[in-house]
């Protein structure tokens, strides 16, 4: 290969006088794509120049050494359809495997029922665009269409209107829910997500803390929340009187309710029913969810396919978990929180009190995994201080696969925190409670 050097091009300067080696080198850079197709004719020669190139970073930008004809034709032939169905059918075949990993996941969970439910109404919610951002809704509350309309209902009930307190969920879709707590001038409790970082948020606006100038849209998220509302530790005293959760589906007849997997709510309520900050006999559950979500007997999708798909396993003979022919709902745990009322953009819906479901006290330490209790610095101290105050040892749960969006590495620890007013709710501490669906 000839060898190219800035001395070869350095007489040519202007009126014969030689270049500056600056102007030498800028000159062998405007040229070298020309010379070098001259010269070197093989891919393979291409292919050493262009690694040589690189691996002593001459240039700052890569020079490529295809000819004009080669970068016209590759440009010519891309073929922007074809690029994007490729695109979405290794997308799709991803997805798939995931899918196929996740349900095998699933299937070793307690309740695999709630799994089919989920699956059916997210897969449903982004086919027909009701989910909003963010998304996809898989493995999350689901935000929906119309999930502002839904608050305002909400916030037409009487029991809310005369809550002083409300608990509600950090998820998007109680967005809005959030909002009108503060705006009617109501204490905002909120859980820190996961209640991986602590425990729960006051916010009330319009006080010496959040004074009436901070607008309340900064405050609703779970950002703001945080970086604004006063964190509490488990030892203080308040009351709550209205708990508002977010939901994946729910029965209106027994008030039955599937979230996203992780069992949060249900541990929230264990802890403010255990510590006698939540009377669990009184205070009211409100969902807010789309109407989709609601089960309607199988009329509709995504609740006909599912009730066509348990009818096909009944025939089958095989084995059931809870479910019946009447319902894809089975038998809920202990601790599973079912509701009161239902809020959707179009309806408000009160479970019958002759079929709606009793509501769990206290933290079921016999139900409670290493695993769930690994995750929770909160639990964690509440289990070790309760022992301390009993003299003996709780009960654990047996172990169990977590789904895959609760499988999260550990927070650092954290220290403890005692405040006064300590409550007094115990019932669920030394065992559990038989419940069916």
């Amino acid at each position: 290969m000839m060898q190219l050097t800035a001395s070869m091009v350095v007489p040519f300067g202007r009126g014969g006088k030689s270049m500056s080696p600056c102007c030498a080198l800028l000159l062998l850079v405007c040229i070298l794509p020309t010379i070098t197709t001259a010269f070197l004719p093989s891919q393979s020669s291409h292919s050493c120049l262009d690694a040589s190139l690189n691996s002593r970073r001459c240039f700052p930008t890569k020079i490529s050494l295809a000819s004009e004809d080669e970068s016209s034709t590759s440009t010519k032939s891309f073929d922007e359809k074809l690029f994007e169905t490729d695109r979405l059918s290794k997308d799709k075949k991803a997805m798939d495997g995931m899918e196929q990993v996740a349900t095998e996941e699933y299937a070793k969970l307690r309740t695999p029922w709630k799994w089919r439910i989920r699956k059916a109404v997210w897969d449903y919610m982004e086919k027909k665009d009701i989910a909003q951002f963010p998304r996809p809704v898989h493995h999350r509350i689901p935000n929906f269409v119309g999930a502002d309309e839904a608050a305002e209902n909400l916030a037409t009930l009487p029991e809310f209107q005369s809550a002083a307190i409300v608990k509600v969920n950090p998820d998007t879709p109680q967005r809005q829910v959030r909002h009108l707590v503060l705006e009617n001038g109501k204490t905002l409790l909120t859980p820190q997500p996961r209640l991986r970082t602590g425990f729960f948020s006051t916010l009330k606006h319009g006080t010496e803390s959040i004074p009436s100038d901070v607008p309340i849209k900064a405050l609703t998220s779970s950002k703001g929340a945080a970086k604004n509302g006063s964190p509490i530790t488990l030892y203080e005293s308040y009351t709550v009187d209205m708990v508002v959760v977010g939901s994946t589906a729910v029965c209106p007849t027994t008030g039955a309710r599937v979230g996203k997997g992780e069992g949060f709510a249900e541990l929230e309520w264990g802890i403010l029913s255990e510590q006698g900050n939540l009377d669990a006999s009184k205070v009211l559950v409100v969902t807010s969810v789309h109407d989709c979500q609601v089960f309607d007997g199988g009329a509709e999708e995504p609740w006909k396919s599912l009730m066509a798909q348990q009818e096909q396993e009944d025939n089958n003979n095989e084995e059931k978990d809870g479910t019946n022919s009447q319902t894809p709902f089975g038998t809920l745990t202990q601790h599973d929180v079912p509701v009161d009322i239902i809020v959707t953009p179009t309806r408000i819906i009160h479970v019958p009190d002759d079929t709606r479901l009793g509501k769990p006290s206290g933290v079921y330490w016999d139900l409670l995994s290493p695993q769930k209790l690994a995750q929770i610095r909160v639990l964690q101290e509440l289990k070790k201080n309760t022992e301390e105050e009993l003299g003996t040892k709780l009960p654990s749960g047996p172990d169990e696969v977590l789904p895959p969006t609760a499988e999260r590495k550990q927070q650092g620890r954290g220290g403890r925190g005692r405040g006064a007013g300590r409550g007094a709710g115990r019932q669920g501490r030394r065992g559990g409670r038989g419940r069916g669906a």
